[in-house]
C-alpha cells in the first residue's frame, strides 16, 4: 500500500479551488488572454504586495500576495485548457514564481529589521532561510524533472507557503512572525525531502537493472 503524504492543501482543496476559477478562466479563454499575461500579472501583484509589506502595511502585503497566487493559477489552467502550453511559458512561469518570493520575503525582510526588537531581528534573520528553503524546494523538483525523476514530496510547496503567508498576514504580525518561522522549518524540510526521494528513486532504478 503507498504511503499517504500529508499536504497542507490536499488534492480535494486543489481539485475544489480550480472548480472555482473554472468561469474566469473561461471569460478569459473567450478573449484570447495569454497566459502569459498572467504570469506577469502574478509577478506585478507579489511585487506590490512586496511593497506594502516593506511599509508595514501587511493586511494589504498579504492581500496582494494572495491574489498574485491566484493570477499564478489561471496561466497554467489557461494554457492546458487552449493546448497553448510551451517550453518558453513553463520557464517563464516557474522564472517569475521565484522573483515574486524573492521580492515577497524581501518585503517582509525589510518590515522586520525596521523594527527594534529582539523578536524582530532574529525573524528577519529566520525569513532568509525561509527564502532560501523556499527556493530550494523548487530547485531541487526542476533539476530532478531535468534529470527524468519526480522531486514533488513535501508539505511546503509553494502553494502551501503562499497561502500561510498571505492568511498569516491578515489575521495579525506575530501570525506572521510564527509563520515566517514554520515555512523557514519546512520549506527546508521539504527541500531534504526531495533530494532523499530522487536518491531512493535512483537506487530503486539501478536494484531493477
Amino acid at each position: 500500500m503507498p504511503k499517504r503524504e500529508f499536504r497542507l492543501i490536499t488534492p480535494g482543496i486543489k481539485d475544489g479551488f480550480i472548480k472555482v476559477i473554472e468561469k474566469p478562466v473561461d471569460f478569459f479563454i473567450k478573449r484570447n488572454v495569454s497566459p502569459n499575461f498572467f504570469t506577469i500579472l502574478g509577478l506585478v501583484l507579489s511585487g506590490v504586495g512586496a511593497f506594502f509589506y516593506a511599509e508595514g502595511y501587511l493586511v494589504w502585503g498579504g492581500v496582494f500576495i494572495l491574489i498574485g497566487g491566484i493570477s499564478d493559477t489561471f496561466d497554467g489552467k489557461i494554457a492546458r485548457t487552449r493546448n497553448i502550453a510551451t517550453k518558453f511559458g513553463a520557464v517563464l512561469d516557474s522564472s517569475l514564481d521565484r522573483y515574486a518570493e524573492f521580492l515577497m520575503f524581501l518585503g517582509i525582510m525589510i518590515y522586520l529589521m525596521r523594527i527594534d526588537t529582539p523578536l524582530h531581528y532574529w525573524t528577519s534573520i529566520i525569513a532568509f532561510f525561509a527564502l532560501m528553503g523556499s527556493i530550494m524546494v523548487s530547485y531541487v523538483r526542476a533539476r530532478a524533472e531535468g534529470l527524468g525523476m519526480e522531486g514533488k514530496v513535501g508539505m511546503m510547496q509553494r502553494a502551501e507557503r503562499i497561502v500561510l503567508i498571505g492568511i498569516a498576514s491578515l489575521v495579525h504580525e506575530y501570525a506572521l512572525i510564527g509563520v515566517v518561522w514554520i515555512v523557514a522549518l519546512f520549506a527546508n524540510i521539504t527541500a531534504i525531502q526531495r533530494i532523499h526521494s530522487v536518491w531512493k528513486e535512483e537506487k530503486e532504478e539501478l536494484r531493477k537493472k
